[in-house]
């Protein structure tokens, strides 16, 4: 633990010195982007005894389930093409999932997952591109309703687990016309720090109401591959996922 938060800290801090290092006559500019995702997480769990357990939860079971949510993004860019960018997603939800021998009843599942990255702007024309470096963080929390039938003794589990990704990857945007602008994303972590692998990938246009708002339309991707422990003893934890989803978002310029 005390390692995942030295790496967190570190890289916050990394990101910190980049940005404070910008040319302080320079002008900074800032956005701040509350947003929703219709998300989807498509994937497989484990926890303590209980493996191969399969996630499928759409839209309108999030919907259904959903406790508490939040989504929030912002950023900022310096005269000279440097910045920082952060992003917080978090949702709480519960389903009924079967288990390989019909004995998961119900798994709850909290996820959050904060990003904090350095990045550096270049323009080509009327396109331009940042590359980027930081971390991932995920927080995670699973509690399984197991029946007693198939494990007894065993009816419940919960195990919480968070963990931290380094990453690395880039945007693109080009703009169409005075209003339209599309952007791509993709960027890959883990690298066996964190998880064994993690990797996004989103794609969408920015429509421009005014000099002061802009929607954000895209489609997002987040994969990630997790594991902790020994599978069948009390602790362990598998996080095999997807979380996809449309994203709405509108953009507060400053």
């Amino acid at each position: 633990m005390k390692s995942k938060q030295s790496l967190l800290v570190g890289v916050l801090l990394w990101c910190a010195a980049g940005v404070g290092t910008s040319n302080a006559a320079g002008d900074w500019s800032w956005t701040l982007e509350p947003y929703l995702m219709g998300s989807n997480i498509d994937g497989d769990a484990g926890i303590g005894r209980v493996t191969g357990v399969d996630v499928s939860v759409d839209t309108s079971d999030i919907l259904e389930d959903l406790e508490l949510a939040a989504m929030v993004h912002g950023e900022g860019l310096h005269d000279s093409g440097r910045g920082l960018m952060v992003d917080y997603a978090f949702m709480r939800l519960g389903d009924d999932l079967a288990g390989p021998l019909g004995g998961v009843t119900n798994v709850t599942v909290r996820q959050g997952v904060f990003e904090a990255f350095a990045f550096q702007r270049q323009q080509r024309g009327d396109d331009y591109y940042d590359l980027y470096a930081g971390i991932r963080w995920w927080d995670n929390d699973m509690d399984v309703n197991v029946s007693t039938v198939v494990l007894p003794g065993s009816p419940t589990a919960n195990v919480e687990e968070d963990w931290v990704d380094p990453v690395i990857g880039g945007r693109y945007f080009r703009p169409v016309n005075e209003r339209w602008t599309l952007a791509l994303q993709g960027d890959v972590g883990g690298f066996g720090i964190g998880s064994d692998f993690s990797y996004a990938l989103a794609a969408g246009a920015i429509y421009r109401i005014n000099d002061r708002l802009r929607l954000d339309l895209k489609y997002k991707g987040l994969w990630v591959d997790y594991e902790d422990g020994t599978p069948g003893t009390p602790g362990y934890f598998k996080y095999d996922t997807v979380t996809h989803g449309p994203i709405v978002g509108l953009i507060f310029d400053f």
